[in-house]
C-alpha cells in the first residue's frame, strides 16, 4: 500500500490549517516536497480553487494557490515523488485549456503527472465563470471523456460533445506518459459512479473506515457490470497522524503510537481493499512536520509495503 500527502501551505482550510502555516511560504513548501521526495510518499497533492466567496472566507480561507504553478514549482525541487491534482475543478476550464496546462507539467516533470478531477462546490466560482453549477456533474463527465482525447499520444486531438467540439488543433509538447492517471475524487453516489466508470482511480471526500467497505464493493461491482477492464486505484484519506508519543494536544481522533502500532492500523485500509492511504500529520512547526514525515517513511512505511 503507497502512501501520499496533501501539502499543507497551499491551502489553508480552517477544517485542516496548522497555526504556522500562516506564516509559510514557498521555501516551506519546496522543503515538505523534498522531504516527501526522501521518505517515499507516493505523491504530494495540490487542491484548486479559483476564487472564494465572502460567505466562505471564514472557514476556507481564500489562500489557496494555482495546482498547475505549484505542482511545477514542486516538480524543479524534486526527482521521484509524483505530482497530484486533488482535485482540479476541470469543467471550470476549456479541456484544451486544462490539457495545456497538465501536458506540459507532466512534460517538465518526466511524467509524473496523476490528474485528480472532480466536480467542485463553491457555487459562485462557477457563476463568475459563466459555467452551469447545477449541471457541473455533467461538465465533468464530458470533460473527462475530451481529456482522455486531449491527454492522450494525439498531436491533433479530436472531441465532438455536446459541450466541447473540436479537431484539427495541434498541441505540444505531448504527455511524457503514454497514459496519464485520471483518478475521481468526490464521495457522492454520482461521483463514485463515475470513478468506476470513467476512472484509473477513486479519491474519497472524508469517508470514515466504516463507510469504505460498501463504497469500495459498489466500485468494484460497477466496474464489473460495465466490463471496464486494467489498473484501478483506490484511496482513502486517513485520520490525523503522529509518529510517537505527543506530549501536546493532538487531538482525539489522531492515531499515535510507534511505528508497529500506527501501520497494525492502517493496514486495515489495505484489508478493505485500499491501494494508497493519504496521509496528514498533526505538527507544530515545519521543522515538526518534516521530522514526523521522515520516521513515517523510515517506519511505518516499510510494514505498509509488506506482503499480507
Amino acid at each position: 500500500m503507497k502512501y501520499g500527502i496533501q501539502l499543507p501551505v497551499q491551502s489553508r482550510s480552517t477544517i485542516y490549517a496548522e497555526p504556522w502555516e500562516a506564516d509559510a511560504g514557498p521555501a516551506d513548501l519546496a522543503e515538505i516536497a523534498r522531504a516527501a521526495d526522501r521518505a517515499g510518499f507516493a505523491y504530494v497533492a495540490a487542491c484548486d480553487h479559483v476564487a472564494i466567496p465572502r460567505r466562505l472566507a471564514p472557514a476556507m480561507s481564500t489562500v489557496w494557490y494555482d495546482p498547475v504553478a505549484t505542482l511545477a514549482f514542486l516538480a524543479g525541487v524534486t526527482e521521484r515523488v509524483r505530482l497530484l491534482s486533488h482535485v482540479a475543478v476541470v469543467g471550470l476550464r476549456h479541456p484544451l485549456l486544462t490539457a495545456k496546462q497538465y501536458a506540459t507539467l507532466d512534460h517538465l516533470s518526466g511524467g509524473r503527472l496523476i490528474l485528480g478531477v472532480g466536480a467542485g462546490h463553491v457555487q459562485e466560482e462557477f457563476e463568475a465563470l459563466g459555467v452551469d453549477f447545477a449541471g457541473r456533474g455533467a461538465v465533468l463527465d464530458e470533460s473527462i471523456d475530451a481529456l482522455r482525447k486531449t491527454l492522450g499520444p494525439d498531436e491533433f486531438p479530436e472531441h465532438h460533445g455536446k459541450l466541447y467540439d473540436f479537431e484539427g488543433l495541434g498541441q505540444r509538447p505531448r504527455p511524457t506518459q503514454s497514459h496519464v492517471p485520471l483518478w475521481v475524487g468526490g464521495s457522492s453516489p454520482a461521483a463514485v459512479r463515475r470513478a468506476a466508470l470513467k476512472g484509473d482511480g477513486w479519491l474519497p471526500q472524508g469517508d470514515p473506515r466504516d463507510r469504505l467497505p460498501a463504497q469500495i464493493e459498489r466500485i468494484r461491482r460497477l466496474r464489473e457490470e460495465a466490463g471496464a477492464e486494467g489498473p484501478f486505484v483506490v484511496g482513502a484519506v486517513t485520520e490525523p497522524l503522529y509518529v510517537g508519543t505527543p506530549d501536546w494536544e493532538v487531538g482525539r481522533r489522531t492515531l499515535t503510537g510507534t511505528p508497529e502500532e500506527l501501520a497494525g492500523s492502517l493496514r486495515a485500509y489495505r484489508a478493505m481493499g485500499v491501494d494508497q492511504i493519504q496521509v496528514r500529520f498533526r505538527c507544530r512547526s515545519l521543522a515538526e512536520l518534516t521530522d514526523q514525515m521522515a520516521a513515517f517513511g523510515e517506519g511505518v512505511g516499510p510494514l505498509l509495503r509488506e506482503p499480507v
